[in-house]
């Protein structure tokens, strides 16, 4: 098993103040919804959690943003911020603050979003940050491609070095493998929300595409080198 640790950080640029908010207040609910006990737990979960039937209908919007701050469990909570820690800090000192709380959000809305299309009858809430930080690794493998990425293979507990396409290229490989593996499978025994990562993906990719073009990144450069950014747009 690989698991993200570090990657080559951006020089300067705008500080990640959102990126560190937001693991702040994932970790900050989850631990809220724990204190509760597991009844009162699972009742949170399914008032505040996303459910495409409730959502196709027309009904409970706001838990589609609610549910972008909860987890199903500490394995869950951990994998995703580890992920967001990693992936997200280089993006916001690029794109600034403002405006990487406004991705994020809509990252997270699009990932929602495609889960429902996908699966619009599903009555099981969907919960958790993934669906937005696909939405940042994306972006990222799009802004980022040639940066280095500093993994820990767990069960020899040792740590090398992957460009992040290679790594994000074989994510939303197995992404999508799952997700067309799930298409007219029962979903409402729960499960994972394979579209959600998906739609994520896709929706970072794109935005991505666009900021690249806006901005100073790696991936302007045949060297993919790291600039050193002072937090503007590019002239």
């Amino acid at each position: 098993m690989f698991f993200p640790i570090g990657d080559d950080q951006i020089q300067g640029g705008y500080k990640p103040y959102f990126s560190y908010a937001f693991i702040a207040l994932n970790v900050l609910v989850f631990l809220y919804q724990f204190s509760l006990g597991p009844e009162a737990g699972n009742q949170f979960v399914w008032d505040f959690g996303a459910i495409p039937n409730n959502v196709s209908h027309g009904s409970n919007y706001l838990t589609i943003f609610s549910s972008m701050f909860m987890h199903g469990g500490w394995m869950h909570l951990i994998g995703n911020m580890a992920f967001l820690w990693v992936f997200a800090d280089n993006i916001e000192a690029v794109i600034g603050n403002t405006y990487f709380f406004i991705f994020y959000i809509l990252g997270g809305v699009a990932a929602t979003m495609a889960h429902v299309m996908i699966d619009p009858a599903s009555t099981i809430p969907t919960v958790g940050a993934s669906g937005a930080i696909a939405a940042v690794l994306g972006a990222y493998i799009v802004m980022f491609p040639s940066s280095k990425i500093k993994l820990l293979l767990v069960i020899f507990m040792r740590v090398f070095r992957w460009p992040a396409i290679a790594f994000l290229g074989i994510w939303i490989g197995q992404q999508l493998l799952s997700g067309f593996g799930s298409l007219g499978v029962n979903t409402n025994n729960g499960g994972t929300a394979w579209w959600a990562h998906i739609g994520g993906f896709a929706f970072g990719a794109i935005i991505g595409l666009y900021l690249r073009k806006q901005y100073d990144t790696p991936g302007n450069y045949a060297s993919g080198e790291m600039p050193s950014l002072p937090g503007r747009r590019r002239a």
